[in-house]
């Protein structure tokens, strides 16, 4: 069945998890052949993977038509978050056919697929002034805060010797922040104007999250006092403040991160991109109600359906 890919398609959501059920099963007979009954792991990452190429298909011919038929910026985003939305819901019930979910791993999974939705509005956004952009190589603010300091350390009225003994004290110093690698890119970089915005998305903290809590720490550092400019650090996180441990709240009180939850994070997206995502989501996504019978039946008997939430 062909797919008629218009700017109204966002209306037919029956249509499009039709069309993306009947490409799974396509692909799901020929991963049974290939991987067989048993091997639930190859089954389960072959399938996901085939889902996803058929929705970026959709994506892509929808960004192609709405170029040639001078979409408006509503129409292209609406379309989008619809595919995006119905092969969702065509991953959970294929994932689950494959490789029956536990509730550990359908809470994860779910709290994943929330962040590339949200995206979504950034990457279409409805506001006319927004911009991606690529955030800097770690190795390329050292190199220019290192010439920086040795130009400052160069023009101090010193010693060769004491300068000389400055700087080595100084790239001992280095060597310990420096250990590693620090990876500067978050889950979302974009500007308005002259200002920039870098992003990261939480499900929620509810586990031991110090290594990740001590990273995002460093990197929002770096950006407000190395980098500085008009850079912010904004943490998206979906779960509500009080569902949340600690690790949250040092996060919030550290002064370098603006930290939004729940409804805060979604009024943040409406004022970032001019998309009013929580009443798309509202309006649109019943996942009890699109999920298939067989994969219905399973949530609930498995005490699933709780974490069927946005």
């Amino acid at each position: 069945m062909e797919m008629n890919i218009n700017r109204n398609l966002h209306q037919n959501k029956n249509e499009i998890l039709r069309y993306l059920r009947d490409r799974a099963a396509e692909s799901y007979s020929e991963i049974i052949t290939i991987h067989g009954e048993r091997d639930y792991k190859k089954k389960a990452g072959a399938i996901n993977k085939a889902i996803v190429n058929t929705a970026q298909n959709l994506r892509t011919i929808i960004i192609q038509r709405s170029l040639s038929q001078s979409w408006d910026k509503e129409e292209i985003l609406n379309n989008i978050l619809m595919v995006t939305y119905c092969s969702y819901v065509t991953m959970i019930e294929y994932r689950n056919k494959a490789w029956p979910y536990e509730y550990m791993a359908f809470a994860r999974r779910i709290g994943e697929l929330w962040e590339p939705f949200c995206k979504n509005c950034f990457d279409f956004p409805v506001r006319g002034d927004v911009e991606l952009f690529e955030p800097p190589l770690f190795s390329d603010v050292k190199e220019q805060l290192q010439e920086e300091i040795r130009q400052y350390i160069e023009n101090l009225n010193l010693s060769v010797e004491e300068k000389v003994q400055l700087l080595e004290y100084y790239d001992k110093v280095w060597s310990l922040v420096t250990s590693g690698e620090i990876k500067l890119e978050l889950d979302l970089h974009f500007r308005i104007n002259s200002s920039q915005y870098n992003v990261d998305f939480k499900s929620g903290f509810q586990s031991n999250e110090k290594g990740n809590t001590n990273r995002l720490l460093l990197v929002a550092s770096i950006y407000k006092n190395i980098i500085g400019g008009n850079n912010e650090c904004f943490l998206f996180v979906r779960a509500n403040e009080d569902q949340n441990n600690h690790y949250l709240q040092t996060l919030k009180n550290s002064g370098i991160w603006d930290v939004y939850c729940g409804p805060e994070t979604y009024e943040q997206i409406n004022k970032y991109s001019g998309f009013d995502l929580a009443s798309w989501i509202k309006n649109n996504i019943f996942w009890k109600e699109n999920l298939d019978r067989d994969t219905q039946s399973y949530f609930e008997s498995n005490d699933l359906v709780k974490y069927l939430s946005w």
